[in-house]
Formats: structure tokens, sequence, C-alpha cells
């Protein structure tokens, strides 16, 4: 195992990892994000360099310092050789068993891999899979004009209470900083109402994935999602980043904005699979 923190060893690693888009979407985005000032504090394994066959971005120790914040305890898992992938979560310390974490991955022998090193470690596992939309130009997009009450703006650390209370994954401490964490440290988009507070929004995370999307249930229909996600959409995009998101399976919603956005549903599923040595009380 070697982690990789030579700044051009990892500049070089984004370009491959692209080539292989889309399995390789999460473990992509986190690279861009290291790449990019690493505001959150990732570090990538490989197993060899430079002919590496399986790739992990976890969270540095030190950043994950709070076992069971699943949150930031989160890693993303690609590979060339399923083999050498088990191995590497087998026989090295790439994962902290010790703690309550979620490995993030497009392929599904991740989660056999996991299975396998969870039962030598009798530790529990479980798996939620998600929908993942592609979309290939924002310039596609359809365009909506805003009312003139409102204000296209960006979220702050003061919004993730609202946030945190709108999520479907959040309601608790640990979520509330892991959604004040985004809005401190990647890019965003919201409406405001004419007092100034969001009504919709939309998110980037650590892994490059659209995230929370989101409009107050009082205001939608008027097509704010699509106001949000074509401004965020064309910033992510002259970044270079990926135009993706992981949806649930049955967030028909979400679904249609996305497909109405021109967004493409990949054959492949995301997996989040969950680690635990107690009972599972949180799933995303």
């Amino acid at each position: 195992m070697l982690i990789l923190s030579c700044p051009s060893k990892l500049q070089l690693l984004e370009g491959i990892l692209r080539k292989s888009l889309p399995q390789t979407l999460s473990v992509h985005g986190a690279v861009m994000n290291i790449n990019r000032g690493n505001p959150v504090g990732h570090e990538v394994l490989v197993d060899s360099w430079p002919n590496f066959k399986a790739v992990l971005t976890r969270p540095r120790r030190e950043v994950a310092s709070d076992d069971s914040d699943l949150y930031t305890n989160m890693y993303a898992a690609f590979y060339h050789d399923l083999d050498v992938y088990q191995t590497l979560l087998r026989d090295s310390d790439a994962v902290n068993w010790d703690q309550t974490f979620y490995i993030i991955g497009h392929q599904d022998g991740i989660y056999e891999a996991s299975k396998a090193a969870a039962a030598a470690k009798q530790i529990q596992i479980s798996s939620s899979s998600y929908f993942t939309y592609l979309h290939p130009d924002p310039n596609k997009m359809p365009t909506r004009q805003l009312d003139p009450s409102l204000t296209l703006s960006t979220l702050n650390s003061s919004h993730a209470d609202l946030l945190n209370e709108t999520w479907p994954y959040g309601g608790n401490e640990q979520s509330r900083r892991y959604l004040a964490t985004l809005l401190r440290s990647f890019p965003n988009r919201c409406i405001l109402d004419s007092n100034g507070c969001p009504i919709s929004w939309g998110i980037m995370d650590s892994f490059g994935a659209l995230a929370h999307g989101y409009t107050l249930p009082e205001h939608r229909g008027h097509g704010y999602l699509t106001i949000v996600n074509k401004v965020l959409y064309t910033h992510i995009h002259e970044c270079g980043y990926p135009l993706y998101g992981n949806v649930a399976l049955d967030n028909v919603r979400m679904q249609n904005i996305l497909e109405h956005l021109g967004s493409q549903r990949l054959s492949i599923l995301c997996s989040f699979i969950y680690h635990t040595s107690k009972p599972s009380t949180i799933n995303i």
C-alpha cells in the first residue's frame, strides 16, 4: 500500500482516472478536490505506482477523529483487479475497521470485497444502491427566467441548519457539521426569496457529486431547481468536473427533474456500503 502524496503523481492519477469514467466517478471527484486545495483533508491510497490496480480515497486520520461520524468517514474505491482490491482491504491498514464508515463505488465487486473483508473481521455491512445521472453539457440545459422578486445567490455555513432539517439523511449534529463543511468548501447555488431566505438550492460534495438538490415544498412547481442547477452545473463544468449526481431509487421526483435537464441515467449503479461493528441506524 502506498499513500500517494506527490502533487505531480496525483495530477497524473486524475488524468488516468478520467479515462475510466464513469466507473471512476467518485474516486475521480475526490482526487480532483484533493488536487484543488484538498479542503476536507482526503488522501489517496494505491496498491502500487505507477501501474496501480486499486485506488482508495479516505479521510486523513486526523480528520476522521470521531469513530462514529459516518458523514466524515467516507471512502471511495475503484479497481482494475478485484483480487488486488480485496487484498488492499484485508491485508493492510488502508481502512480503519474500528470506525463506522462508508465505501462508495460504481463497481459490483466493491461490495463483494467489503463482504469478504467484513466477515473476516466480524464487521456488519449493508449496501444501498443509487441511480447515477451524468450530464454531457450544461449549455444544452433548458433556460428559465427568475422572478424579479427572487435572487440567485450562494449558500453559506449559516444555512447549515436549514439544509440539515430538509436533508433526508440529516437531522443530527454530525450531519449538520458535514453540511456546514460542504458549504464552506465546495461550489453551491441557491435562490433567495424577498426576505433573503433560501427556497431552492444545490451543492457539490467531496466526491464531486451534485448533492442535496432541494426546493422547499411550498415553492415547488416553478422550475427553481432548473435555474439553480443550470448555473451550478455551468460553474462546475468550467472547473473541469464531470456533472453527475446519485439519486435514490425511489426518488422519482428528482429523477424526473434530472431527465428534464438532459441528464442521462447510467446503466451502472452507485453503491454506498455501510460498515459497522454496531447495528446500522443511518442509511445514506
